[in-house]
């Protein structure tokens, strides 16, 4: 029996209305923007995905980085499929590899930009690791619905 397919609790239709101001919006502007829920942009920050600035009355500030790190999320998630967890180091090595990039671009020195590059090397193993342990759940999952629809065919021929 394949498994229901559920939709996010968490993802609402994007509001194309919604304003995208220049400056730092508030928590309930962007969920608009994106289809999401305070809630779900809560608990982002509240698991260490995202951390918005905040104001001097303590509302939740997002520039466009921000925005753009939660359009990452939602893509991951809900498009890929990935855990928060898969989520969360995926997003840590993207920041590593921006600091990363801002050193070799820093430094001149032949020894620390090879380390830099080794290091690059090591977080796209890391990714492309986890991408194919994907591939690989996927795939045993779409052989268990082969093999499924093989076994109702049969037995609808035996009728």
């Amino acid at each position: 029996m394949t498994p229901p397919v559920r939709p996010s609790p968490a993802r609402r239709e994007p509001d194309p209305s919604a304003a995208q101001p220049a400056g730092p919006r508030r928590i309930h502007e962007v969920a608009a923007e994106l289809g999401l829920t305070n809630r779900a942009i809560r608990y982002y920050e509240q698991v260490g995905l995202l951390r918005p600035a905040r104001s001097g009355g303590a509302y939740r500030l997002y520039d466009q980085a921000d925005v753009e790190r939660l359009r990452s999320i939602q893509a991951l998630r809900d498009d890929a499929g990935f855990s928060l967890a898969d989520i969360s180091a995926l997003l840590s090595d993207q920041d590593a590899a921006d600091d990363a990039r801002t050193a070799y671009r820093a430094t001149a020195d032949p020894a620390e930009r090879r380390r830099l590059l080794h290091d690059a090397v090591a977080r796209e193993d890391r990714y492309l690791a986890l991408l194919r342990g994907k591939v690989a759940r996927l795939e045993a999952m779409i052989q268990a619905a082969d093999e499924r629809r093989a076994r109702l065919r049969a037995k609808s021929a035996e009728l």
